[in-house]
């Protein structure tokens, strides 16, 4: 029989918390479910965030409880008719103990490498890389051919919109009917081209033709439209140093990459100290191509 706690440990061999303050908050069979058992199925499912709080009067609570009630009470079943006890069993159990204690020491590493001194020191790195940043704000006219990038110059020459222009003349899909607004952005994420030709160039010039060779036009500029290889006319419309986000608009990022190079680097000690011998078989040789077959001869020609 199954019954609610409230707050008291219940009687058995697990009625010590788990965690500082955690609430006992069910029992089966004597074994104690704590308020972090539940939270921690929350999180598992993508209910909740790590490290986001879960009311224990709230319906969702109650309702992952009663989920993590139902998993007791299906694993005791399956002990009771030793179910667990098969190699496959011990095997299959073993590789979740083997995915928990791996997840915490990823826990571990990650708590020490992602402190807010970490946080900080990386975000005023990029602070001081930003004060030397600057953004330019561009527009493109891209045409098939040199001859048709010359004649875009001499229309704009002659005093005509370069939105205009770009919209009628742009064969980049990406960016034509916006008046070939590619953004702000800086020049090491733009194609080695544009960042060529743009490097010294005040705002309100116009630079170009010169030649592209395909890929993304902005490089991050804007969606990163595909184009092909083609003749660029560029009109700078604005440079100015690169606004950096506040540290807690950056925090997610950095946060990312600290875990991502906290992981990393464990796992390059720890593949550098152990002997791994992967054992899979080798490639199967795909079939030779077959020899083309030899022409049929010529008909004789008939005797004269």
């Amino acid at each position: 029989m199954t019954t609610l706690a409230t707050g008291a440990c219940s009687r058995g061999a697990d009625d010590r918390p788990p965690e500082q303050g955690d609430q006992a908050v069910a029992t089966v069979q004597d074994r104690t479910i704590w308020a972090s058992d539940v939270k921690r199925e929350a999180v598992a499912q993508g209910l909740i965030g790590e490290g986001e709080p879960l009311d224990a009067t709230s319906d969702l609570f109650r309702r992952v409880l009663d989920e993590v009630i139902d998993q007791k009470l299906l694993a005791g079943e399956a002990q009771r008719r030793r179910l667990d006890s098969s190699p496959l069993a011990q095997r299959r159990l073993e590789a979740t103990r083997e995915r928990i204690l791996g997840d915490m020491l990823v826990e571990s590493v990650v708590d020490k490498a992602v402190s807010d001194q970490a946080v900080q020191t990386l975000y005023n790195e990029q602070l001081r890389l930003a004060k030397n940043a600057e953004e330019i704000r561009v527009r493109l006219i891209l045409s098939r051919t040199k001859a048709d990038a010359d004649a875009v110059v001499g229309i704009l020459g002659q005093g005509a919109g370069f939105e205009a222009v770009a919209m009628e003349r742009s064969i980049d899909e990406a960016t034509r009917f916006s008046g070939g607004d590619l953004g702000y952005s800086t020049l090491d994420v733009m194609p080695q081209a544009y960042a060529d030709a743009l490097r010294d160039k005040p705002a309100g010039a116009i630079v170009g033709p010169f030649q592209t060779d395909g890929g993304q036009t902005g490089g991050g500029m804007t969606d990163g439209g595909q184009t092909g290889s083609g003749w660029a006319v560029l009109r700078v419309e604005d440079r100015r140093k690169e606004n950096p986000p506040t540290l807690e608009q950056a925090r997610p990022q950095i946060v990312r990459y600290l875990t991502y190079e906290g992981v990393r680097q464990l796992l390059e000690q720890l593949r550098g100290k152990a002997e791994v011998d992967i054992r899979l078989p080798a490639s199967p040789t795909p079939p030779a191509a077959p020899a083309p077959a030899s022409p049929a001869p010529s008909p004789a020609k008939p005797a004269a």
